[in-house]
């Protein structure tokens, strides 16, 4: 039997890169997942790529209205809501002596607020259901170290660790987990387009000695989002090579 047969997912900003890797591979493992994404063409386009059943729909994670009407409709049309995969982010990368407080606050809005409506109405509903279910929280090693020009991103991503944690401890009585990753290099369209000289110095620094596929962090949100995770809550699993270790 697959890993998550008979069971449901929604993941957001899984259009492209990482989240789509992420759909699919649950979707490979019996889940029926639900695909939200700003551009609803896109999540429709997306859902129809994968191998299994999917649905993809419109979702700006920082409007709650919209966030509840993602979930609901997995649960309407699945019958029931298992996982959440909170995977939906953008970038607007600038020294703090050029960024600008929208530049600051939407990064933070999308990341972390959209992460927060993701885990408090994701769990409000698991916690109704016998088997409770699992809440996964995409940050990233920026969110550990810290990156120059990205002052936004960083902090947006240290926070949805903590915010991990935090809904870890309220909602764990109630059989839902809430769990993080910490991508790093990863091969996507953003790090593709990064000046070689800029790729290779951070390559440098991965002691496996090269860069991440999404489906590498794919095969870690299903290990969370499976049985294999039971015992686990409030754990922040670093996807990087080694890299910050």
């Amino acid at each position: 039997m697959s890993l998550l047969e008979g069971r449901t997912a929604v993941v957001t900003g899984a259009a492209r890169g990482i989240g789509l890797a992420i759909a699919r591979l649950l979707v490979e493992e019996g889940a029926a997942v639900v695909i939200g994404d700003l551009v609803e063409a896109d999540a429709v386009e997306a859902a129809k790529s994968l191998p299994g059943t999917a649905l993809g729909v419109r979702c700006d994670v920082t409007v709650e209205e919209e966030v509840v009407s993602m979930l609901a409709l997995c649960q309407q049309e699945f019958g029931s809501l298992d996982v959440v995969v909170n995977n939906a982010g953008i970038t607007k990368d600038k020294t703090m002596r050029k960024m600008s407080s929208d530049d600051f606050r939407s990064v933070v809005d999308v990341h972390l607020y959209g992460a927060w409506l993701g885990t408090k109405h994701a769990s409000l509903a698991m916690r109704e259901q016998a088997e409770g279910g699992s809440i996964i929280n995409i940050s990233s090693i920026s969110g550990k170290v810290g990156n120059p020009g990205q002052t936004n991103y960083s902090a947006a991503k240290a926070g949805m660790v903590g915010l991990t944690k935090a809904a870890a401890k309220e909602v764990g009585h109630a059989g839902v987990r809430v769990n993080a990753v910490q991508p790093g290099l990863i091969r996507t369209a953003m790090t593709a387009a990064m000046p070689q000289d800029v790729f290779e110095s951070k390559l440098a620094d991965i002691p496996l000695g090269r860069a991440g596929e999404p489906e590498e962090v794919a095969a870690v949100v299903l290990f969370l989002a499976s049985d294999l995770s039971s015992y686990m809550t409030g754990c922040v699993l670093e996807v990087g090579g080694g890299r910050n270790i």
